[in-house]
């Protein structure tokens, strides 16, 4: 497969910069299987989403989730409004590239994704795109694990959304994931969309929060604080009730 960074060249040759190459395209590949992806969730399993209310109507903004799946964004775009969703992107790991071959950089096509370095002067540079790209008019999601989830359960935090939301000024909206450990784990080679025992199809539930505004936090640490506690919430009630 041929990557953006292989292509991202001007019409005279000249090497296009990380800012004006991210997000990645998806390209008709990526459209396709962004979709192929969610009719799979949908026919197999079930996905619901709460909170819609709370999403911006105005671009941009930023989104915080924890990070249960490979496809947590695929999940997470498809519950934004329509006009909105052309302008999705998310920070993920530039390892995806090689650590997982062709499966890893076709993730990063479907999460139109902005590659960063998980440590040194790199993963500052890959948030500085990130951060102009929001500029920009971008909604960017971020996962502060920083990882997906090796035991279903919130790990630690990093504090680049909050970063990026302080710096940009925008909102920082909160999700959560419920579910998508039982069907899509780091421990699965294939999704397991129903459950052995029962053989009822697994579900899936997206929660948007309430935006939290980063002028009413005086540092990155205590609006990165607060996003911890909604999520912890989160985490303590369970997978929603789908007939809420």
């Amino acid at each position: 497969m041929t990557t953006n960074v292989a292509k991202a060249k001007t019409k005279t040759g000249h090497k296009l910069k990380a800012s004006e190459r991210y997000p990645m395209s998806r390209g008709p590949i990526g459209w396709f299987s962004y979709h192929a992806g969610m009719f799979f969730t949908r026919f197999f399993s079930a996905i619901h989403y709460r909170g819609q209310k709370h999403i911006p109507k105005m671009r941009p903004y930023v989104l915080a989730a924890n990070h249960q799946t490979f496809v947590d964004g695929m999940w997470i775009c498809s519950g934004l409004p329509k006009e909105q969703q052309r302008h999705f992107s998310v920070i993920a790991g530039a390892d995806l590239r090689h650590r997982y071959g062709a499966f890893g950089r076709l993730m990063l096509r479907v999460g139109r994704a902005i590659p960063v370095e998980r440590k040194g002067g790199s993963a500052i540079r890959g948030l500085i795109t990130a951060k102009r790209k929001v500029d920009e008019g971008y909604i960017l999601l971020v996962h502060p694990e920083g990882t997906r989830t090796h035991n279903g359960k919130l790990g630690g935090f990093q504090n680049g959304a909050a970063f990026i939301s302080k710096k940009s000024n925008v909102p920082l909206v909160p999700v959560f994931v419920h579910g998508g450990y039982d069907l899509f784990s780091r421990h699965m080679k294939l999704p397991k969309p129903r459950d052995p025992v029962t053989g009822r199809r697994r579900e899936i539930t997206i929660v948007f929060g309430p935006p939290f505004l980063p002028w009413d936090y005086g540092t990155v640490e205590e609006l990165m604080a607060q996003v911890r506690i909604w999520m912890e919430a989160q985490e303590s009630q369970g997978l929603p009730d789908s007939t809420d």
